[in-house]
């Protein structure tokens, strides 16, 4: 895989306390364990607060997106994210579980990552199928990114003119599609 230089986006977000503290502290020390390990943060988001999902089953989430640089192989990249979620105490022992600090690797540049079939394949899974597969391999841009304001609104932050390299929509244009009820529950904090 080839190396990214500039707009690889991670979201961020976690809804349970860490050694740094609080949801929102792990992030901002999530943020600057990335620094430490070579990748250049370029901006970060407001933080946003969001209900748990599937909704009361357990505390509401921090999140927030940050576009990074580095030289770096994508494969690399999510190495360095998951290294840095194990070093917050994430636990991955339920899918879309409760967790600490969750570090996902949303798009790098207008990379697609294997290949555009595969991509969408993951795509186009059903709800149940995404609750219980998960992918071996890396999967860029993130598959759901779409459909979660949680993302959407982060990422229109900092980076509203990106452009989805499979859906040929804009952040923004991604955004407005989604219905008024799933951005009404992405709060700023």
């Amino acid at each position: 895989m080839t190396e990214f230089r500039s707009n690889a986006l991670i979201a961020m977000g976690g809804n349970l306390p860490s050694r740094a503290g609080s949801p929102q502290q792990t992030l901002v020390a999530a943020v600057a364990e990335l620094s430490k390990r070579g990748l250049q943060v370029q901006s970060v988001s407001r933080f946003f607060q969001t209900p748990c999902f599937p909704a009361g089953e357990g505390p509401d989430y921090v999140n927030a997106v940050i576009q990074v640089s580095g030289d770096r192989s994508p494969d690399d990249l999510l190495s360095i994210l998951h290294n840095v979620e194990a070093d917050f105490a994430r636990v991955r022992d339920q899918r879309w579980g409760m967790r600490t600090l969750d570090l996902d690797l949303i798009a790098i540049g207008d990379q697609v990552l294997p290949d555009p079939d595969t991509y969408r394949q993951w795509q186009g899974l059903v709800l149940e199928e995404q609750q219980n597969r998960a992918p071996d391999q890396l999967i860029v841009p993130h598959p759901r990114l779409q459909d979660r304001g949680f993302v959407l609104v982060p990422l229109c932050d900092i980076a509203p003119d990106w452009i989805h390299p499979v859906l040929g929509l804009s952040a923004v244009e991604m955004l407005a599609a989604l219905p008024k009820a799933t951005l009404a529950e992405v709060l700023p904090l």
